[in-house]
């Protein structure tokens, strides 16, 4: 069943997609789909608004990578897994 969803709370919940908070959980928090978000955003603003998603979606990635990143040289750094210290050659 359809139920419209008022203005104040959809150009909420678009606000906070586009500061960057995830919208599966805005989808969660105001009782709604995902899907729904996802197309106030895109007719909300179009290509701009696909490129804060995408730009959020980047980031979380970057963060992730760096985190791996963090891990591999720390392992390099004091040899491989299962080593309690810097190896001397």
């Amino acid at each position: 069943m359809f139920t419209r969803i008022p203005k104040e709370i959809r150009e909420e919940v678009i606000s906070k997609a586009k500061a960057g908070e995830k919208v599966a959980a805005l989808a969660q928090q105001y009782g709604m789909s995902t899907k729904t978000i996802y197309g106030w955003l895109e007719r909300d603003g179009g290509a701009d608004t696909v490129s804060i998603l995408k730009y959020n979606r980047l980031k979380r990635e970057n963060q992730e990578l760096k985190r791996l990143l963090g891990e591999v040289t720390l392992e390099l750094k004091w040899g491989k897994k299962g080593s309690h210290g810097p190896r001397f050659n």
